[in-house]
């Protein structure tokens, strides 16, 4: 992951250099005392030293002070045993530095974990999976942390498959992903992580005798990269290389004696994922990129031939691929439908047959899950989820739901022989329902909801705001309260967004943000361009040229509620998580007095840098995102004009919280500790700037309730002391 610049170089620094930061670094722990508001302790943070790095690129050059902070191990993963000492001492003071500070609200995070784990008293459970005789069920017990997997035939004894909480047990890390029984319910596969790098292996349980085996030991990608074929003898899965880029599918027997190459990917622009068609008549491949897309499929009746391309890729040409009724379907932008429209295939030529759903700009379609009655379909209209049901004899009817703000979600892997559709439903104060929609009534039954203990719906309130952006667009806000809160300008309040990839922000029902409102806040999400709330369009306004849109329109969302009364203009905080932190503090640099305090979970936000990473993962695949510094004049400018880093000013800055993981490859540890040392040396305000790195994990945190409501909790306490 080095960038181009370092290429010849050592892979990290001189001994000179070295020697400068270890003389530059302070011990842990052992900080001066020195000034410091009231709300903070008065310790003084550890001071990173500088060392001048020049990077020539086009034509331009740029001093990275700190790019000593970087390091990617020649061989293997980075772990805490492989450091450079000036790098371990630096991220040890940092954590030492942040405890220190937080310290004081340690009672209130304590408190607030209290309350979380009250709210979720009693098991977790999600309604079974029905198919062919067998249901299919996961459950958190009461009083655990994972999930334990089981299954039964026709009302009998629970089988136990996977039991989460003994395979967790003695390591740092656990996070699973991907369980599925095969089609003739003789296995049972998933993905686990057990080093926090995102790298699984593969496991699968014979039902028959109850073994479980290893058959992918490393370098497995769980998340969309695992299937079984509709035969039951393989198992497709997705393999990653030393860049963690999944570029090479496989085949493997169920009894892990044979595994065969089915396709290897050479374009690093593009990522994989596997699935199967709904009627179990292919293996689809799916390779796509920002801009571009290409399905390749096996076909059920030789699950060892060759996949077959449907359309070849073409730059500006996006689709997936499923199977109803006899013929393939394409969702697909193809025709400038840009957002979206469903098209069918003859499974044979792959010849376009009919339109079965046309192009509706502002109306985007999500996802699509075949039955074998009815086509099934999640869009948005007017910004909100709807259900629409298309049957095989024409006729359809729209599924929705009469609040401001809420959010549906269409589980895949239902039985294609099903009758109903399960969705899920919540909103900020509705908790997860699951509900059976008949295919050919569309009657509605109540399955299963979450139980939230010590809460009443009627306590909270809901609304769905606009806020007018400095170019005139309205930018909606969802926003929580406890009801009755008088618009008074004295709650603090916690703004939520993300705002990149068009992936939406959606006003789910979250605990810790209950517990937040609970303590007289209000929790608002930010849906600012960048997004794809509004489709397609509202994506394009934020993204490469015009991406400051959805920094100014977060500032714009953050102003209209102080101008309402929600709050003040000295009682918000800014939340972003990973491209979410480019938002809040690109943000915190255009506007640093907007902000009583800002959180930033591991955030990217050393933009230029990364992008000028040809070696980064992710780089080659997201260039039509944020522009290529490496060839483009113009995005050089354009990212260097907004990047967090490149861009902290002296100015009065608001405290601000960071946190990184160790092992994240996707945005690795050295940027947030770029940002809050830059913050740290340019800042005129005293306010903190803090930096916690969880020394075991990677992008995401370990996969256990606790672990998420103390890290909720800690930036929760870090918020009151902002602004409470």
């Amino acid at each position: 992951m080095q960038s181009i610049e370092n290429r010849g170089r050592r892979a990290f620094l001189s001994g000179v250099a070295i020697a400068a930061v270890m003389a530059g670094s302070r011990g842990a722990m052992a900080f001066a005392p020195a000034a410091s508001g009231t709300r903070w302790p008065k310790i003084a943070p550890p001071q990173s030293p500088r060392i001048s790095h020049v990077i020539g690129q086009l034509g331009r050059k740029r001093d990275d002070a700190y790019s000593w902070m970087k390091f990617i191990p020649a061989d293997g993963e980075r772990d805490r045993t492989n450091l450079p000492a000036p790098v371990a001492k630096m991220l040890a003071d940092e954590n030492a530095y942040a405890d220190a500070m937080l310290q004081p609200t340690e009672a209130v995070q304590a408190e607030l974990v209290r309350a979380m784990l009250a709210r979720s008293a009693g098991a977790v459970a999600a309604p079974a999976l029905e198919r062919d005789g067998w249901t299919y069920s996961w459950a958190i017990p009461d009083g655990e942390a994972h999930a334990r997997y089981s299954r039964r035939r026709d009302g009998g004894k629970a089988e136990l498959l996977v039991d989460e909480g003994l395979r967790a047990k003695g390591q740092p890390y656990f996070r699973s992903t991907g369980h599925q029984p095969s089609p003739d319910h003789r296995w049972f596969a998933w993905a686990e992580d057990v080093s926090g790098n995102d790298r699984h292996r593969i496991c699968i349980r014979d039902n028959a005798s109850g073994e479980v085996r290893t058959v992918v030991d490393k370098d497995a990608y769980g998340y969309g990269g695992l299937v079984f074929g509709p035969s039951s003898r393989w198992l497709f899965w997705i393999w990653r290389d030393a860049r963690n880029r999944p570029t090479r599918l496989y085949r493997t027997s169920v009894d892990g004696k044979v595994t065969d190459l089915v396709y290897e990917e050479r374009d690093p622009a593009i990522f994989m994922s596997v699935k199967r068609t709904a009627a179990d008549g292919f293996v689809a491949l799916t390779l796509a990129g920002p801009e571009t897309a290409e399905v390749r499929l096996v076909p059920a009746r030789d699950e060892t031939a060759a996949p077959a391309t449907v359309w070849p890729r073409k730059v500006g040409v996006r689709y997936e691929i499923d199977e109803w009724d006899g013929s393939l379907v394409a969702l697909t932008d193809a025709g400038d439908a840009f957002d979206m429209q469903l098209l069918r295939l003859d499974p044979g030529d792959f010849r376009t047959l009919a339109t079965l759903v046309p192009h509706r700009a502002g109306t985007p379609i999500l996802q699509i899950q075949p039955f074998r009655t009815a086509l099934v379909r999640l869009e948005r209209a007017e910004g909100l989820h709807r259900l629409m049901i298309l049957r095989a004899d024409g006729s359809g009817q729209a599924i929705a739901f009469d609040e401001p703000a809420y959010a549906i979600e269409l589980p895949g892997e239902q039985a294609y022989d099903a009758s109903s559709v399960m969705i899920v439903h919540q909103s900020p104060k509705s908790p997860r329902r699951w509900i059976s929609v008949d295919l050919a009534s569309g009657k509605q039954t109540v399955v299963r909801q979450q139980q939230v203990a010590n809460f009443d719906p009627d306590d909270y309130e809901v609304e769905r705001l606009f806020a007018p952006a400095s170019d005139g667009e309205m930018v909606p806000v969802t926003l929580l309260s406890r009801r009755g809160m008088p618009k008074d300008g004295k709650a603090p309040l916690l703004q939520y967004g993300y705002g990149s990839y068009g992936v939406p922000s959606d006003p789910e029902f979250s605990i810790p943000a209950l517990a937040l409102v609970d303590r007289g806040w209000r929790y608002a999400i930010a849906h600012v361009r960048g997004g794809s709330e509004k489709g397609r369009q509202w994506f394009l306004g934020g993204r490469k040229f015009t991406k400051r849109n959805s920094f100014t329109d977060f500032i714009a969302c953050a102003g209209h509620l102080a101008a309402e009364g929600y709050t003040a203009k000295d009682k918000v905080v800014a939340y972003g998580l990973s491209a979410g932190g480019l938002l809040v503090g690109a943000s915190m640099n255009i506007s640093p007095a907007t902000w009583a305090g800002v959180i930033a979970q591991v955030p990217f936000v050393d933009m230029l840098n990364t992008m000028s990473d040809a070696a980064h993962p992710l780089v080659p695949l997201f260039r039509p995102d944020w522009g290529d510094p490496l060839a483009d004049p113009e995005a050089y400018d354009y990212i260097a004009s907004i990047s967090p880093y490149e861009n902290v000013q002296a100015a009065a800055y608001p405290p601000l919280l960071c946190t990184a993981g160790l092992k994240d490859d996707r945005v690795a540890y050295w940027e947030p500790a770029k940002l809050v040392a830059e913050v740290r040396r340019r800042s005129t305000s005293g306010n903190p700037a803090m930096l916690m790195t969880d020394m075991d994990s990677g992008h995401q945190g370990s996969a256990d309730l606790t672990s998420e409501y103390r890290q909720k909790a800690l930036f929760w306490a870090f918020a009151m002391r902002c602004a409470g």
